[in-house]
């Protein structure tokens, strides 16, 4: 039967719309590294870039391979834990995907190994970041993906037997893609230990900050124009219109949305100046920068389906939970340069609670239902809706922690004794750039120490 030309031009726009969300999506990988560049020292700049160039094509080969299919291959023998269909992209494009989808969500995979990347930074061996992308974003990753956005995900509310009648809202992945990223990274961090003198003989943490703050605000700016395929563009259409109405659709959630994340960033990173104010005694840009990201991350789950006040108490609260953590980081003598841990893990566990507290029933019913009247859904606890969505939220909290812990760990700690994980006290005093990728990203030799300025300089040290 031949496709009417009204549906074509739907179609057309719906598809174009999902791509300039996936390059959107896309382009966070460069506010990514602009952001760790800026981050760590300027001996390690070299290898933090090369880091997420590698997470990126390493992602993208593990996510075609099997990825893809972990995490959405439904089919007659579909199960709620794992994918089993599309492996390389076979019987795509059908009824159900196309390649726009396909490339929509890749974006979303190879993010999560950028976080992980993050906390391991300025001591890790090249070869330990390729072993964990392609594990994570093959696998780890994906099986999440599969429980809550999949339809025949055990935790996903299109799915057709919903927890606590329910299921977790995790529009576009405060959960599935932030706090993934962020207990891999507490696993590797960890595991690891702190960097060379980043705690003195007593105990005392020792200042550390990033060599380029310029590089950290442009890329903050970066992720936050990304953030606008990230959340928006989960919506994965723009032209669904919304029964009962003669203006609404999936336009008028779009916009929202692009508010109520905008509002939640911009909330914390004003909570982060004041708060960083007080504590340390000046302005910080760079906490700053991590407040704001704080914010986006903890509202990427409800961002479809709160109203844009209750944004700003999500960014509220994201900044003092951000600034906790970092806190409880630095008494526990845990080490990670990005914070992305904290950033990534606190704030998207955060996100997840906060959307089972202020989700509105009229948008989760828009989002999920496409706005059809008569559909009755849990939502969030303070607006009236009941514990089924908290309780679907608590539990996503918890199995993520859990799975990600017993499959990362278990890597990471074999890397170790394997003594393919962290780098020798030597190479890395001298500078990863200088002892692995030939030369300092810059010209000039580092200023911050007494540093050989080539390759050929650095081995002749060494004998």
């Amino acid at each position: 039967m031949a496709v009417s030309w009204e549906d074509s031009v739907t179609d057309s726009i719906n598809t174009v719309y999902l791509l300039f969300s996936a390059y959107l999506v896309f382009v966070m990988q460069l506010g990514f590294a602009m952001l760790c560049a800026g981050s760590v020292r300027a001996k390690n700049t070299m290898n933090i870039m090369l880091t997420n160039v590698v997470d990126a094509v390493v992602g993208s080969i593990s996510y075609y391979l099997f990825g893809f299919a972990f995490a959405f291959g439904t089919g007659s023998n579909s199960n709620p834990f794992i994918g089993s269909h599309y492996f390389a992209l076979k019987d795509i494009p059908n009824d159900s995907y196309d390649y726009s989808f396909f490339l929509y969500q890749w974006a979303f995979a190879i993010a999560v190994a950028g976080i992980t990347s993050g906390s391991i930074a300025e001591r890790t061996q090249f070869t330990a970041y390729l072993i964990f992308s392609f594990f994570l974003t093959g696998f780890v990753y994906p099986v999440v993906a599969h429980w809550v956005w999949s339809s025949s995900g055990w935790l996903s509310p299109s799915s057709s037997g919903l927890l606590f009648g329910s299921g977790a809202i995790d529009f576009a992945g405060s959960g599935v893609v932030h706090l993934v990223g962020g207990i891999a990274g507490l696993w590797g961090a960890f595991i690891e230990g702190p960097r060379v003198g980043r705690f003195d003989a007593v105990g005392n943490p020792v200042p550390m900050r990033g060599h380029n703050a310029t590089l950290v605000v442009l890329g903050t700016f970066l992720l936050w124009f990304g953030w606008f395929g990230f959340n928006p563009g989960s919506f994965d259409k723009i032209l669904v219109s919304y029964p009962n109405t003669t203006n609404q659709g999936n336009w008028t959630s779009i916009g929202r949305t692009a508010v109520t994340t905008t509002l939640a960033g911009s909330m914390a990173g004003i909570v982060t100046l004041f708060a960083r104010r007080l504590i340390v005694g000046h302005w910080d840009a760079l906490d700053v920068c991590n407040g704001l990201l704080g914010g986006f991350v903890a509202i990427t789950s409800g961002c479809s389906v709160v109203e844009p006040w209750a944004a700003i108490v999500c960014g509220f609260f994201a900044a003092m939970v951000l600034i906790g953590l970092n806190m409880v980081a630095l008494k526990l003598k845990f080490d990670d340069p990005l914070e992305a841990t904290q950033l990534h893990g606190g704030c998207g566990a955060w996100g997840l609670i906060f959307t089972g507290l202020f989700a509105k029933e009229e948008f989760v019913i828009q989002a999920y239902d496409s706005g059809e009247s008569g559909v009755v859904r849990p939502y969030g606890l303070l607006m009236g809706g009941g514990w089924g969505l908290l309780g679907s939220q608590l539990i996503e909290v918890l199995v993520i922690v859990g799975w990600v812990s017993v499959t990362m760990g278990p890597l990471f700690y074999c890397l170790h004794k394997l003594k393919l994980l962290r780098t020798s006290t030597d190479e890395e005093i001298a500078g990863l750039d200088i002892s692995s990728h030939g030369g300092y990203a810059y010209v000039v030799a580092n200023p911050e120490e007494n540093q050989p300025r080539f390759y050929a300089d650095y081995m002749r040290m060494q004998e």
